[in-house]
């Protein structure tokens, strides 16, 4: 499989030589590495760049905002390296961030994982995303990174196939977009694999560099992608459990309150938002021992 490879990065020079030297070192090399300097004003592009003897790479430079908007800026940017490539040269469509650290046999296993005939299906090309687990450093040991739901992949470590990647229409620069890439190829008839042996080290937890402007940006993606009131309230609550930060009901409440009233835009449509609250139910009432709903 032909794998290209987009990293977005904004002032990641303690890092992406990191995550760059754990590229070099893979079983199954990738065909094409794009990394995306947007608007770094420290040395990434230098570091990136002096890796053009040692991978099949390519540094190219956008400008945004300073500021760090969770959805917006990295899918700019990562459209922006998507630009630069021929999508129909590859199989495999990769979105990393610039503080990963891959097992030196990770490619491989993504690849191998596209090959494979999910349980219950009767022909192949059927998986259309496919992860590792991201994990943080927490006193001295590797941890799974803290989520709601083990199936669910990272914004920091998307693969898809280009058939995949391509019905859904690409990724929304919107705050959501790595739960609404997800929902799409679901809705679609995709299946989204993570391998939870596979682990990929995160050097920066997903949102350490989020400002304070952000807190009510995550209700805002549930009312986007049409979660509905309960069902925010409900997500909300977990989330905030899961992270032992009470204080996030009320900004995810107040996020969707606001979404509201200004009348934002779906990210989904009528259609799309019906499945993705039914598979959310699912989630829900198979956890407590209820049957699905059909």
């Amino acid at each position: 499989m032909k794998i290209a490879i987009i990293i977005p990065a904004h002032n990641e020079e303690l890092f992406i030589h990191l995550t760059l030297d754990s590229l070099v070192q893979q079983s199954l090399a990738a065909t094409q590495i794009v990394v995306v300097d947007d608007n770094s004003t420290d040395r990434t592009f230098e570091i990136a760049s002096s890796y053009s003897t040692s991978l099949p790479i390519k540094v190219v430079r956008t400008s945004s905002s300073a500021e760090n908007i969770p959805g917006s800026k990295v899918i700019q940017a990562f459209n922006f390296g998507l630009s630069q490539i021929d999508l129909a040269d590859f199989d495999i469509i990769c979105k990393y961030d610039a503080d990963l650290i891959f097992p030196s046999n990770y490619l491989e296993q993504i690849a191998t994982r596209f090959y494979a005939i999910p349980t219950g299906k009767k022909e192949g090309k059927t998986i259309g995303m496919v992860a590792g687990h991201c994990t943080i450093l927490k006193e001295g040991h590797w941890e799974i990174e803290n989520q709601n739901n083990p199936d669910h992949i990272r914004g920091a470590l998307k693969a898809y196939r280009r058939e995949c990647f391509q019905q859904i229409g690409g990724l929304q620069p919107s705050i959501g977009w790595d739960t609404v890439d997800e929902m799409l190829a679901r809705f679609y008839g995709w299946t989204v694999v993570t391998i939870p042996e596979l682990h990929v080290k995160h050097l920066k937890p997903t949102g350490a560099a989020y400002n304070a402007k952000s807190k009510y940006l995550q209700g805002e993606a549930f009312y986007k992608m049409r979660y509905g009131k309960l069902l925010t309230f409900i997500t909300a609550l977990k989330m905030a459990w899961n992270k032992k930060q009470f204080n996030l009901i009320t900004d995810y409440l107040k996020g969707y309150q606001l979404a509201q009233k200004n009348n934002l835009a779906p990210l989904l449509t009528e259609e799309q938002g019906r499945f993705i609250r039914k598979y959310r139910w699912n989630g829900i009432t198979s956890k407590l021992g209820f049957p699905s709903r059909n």
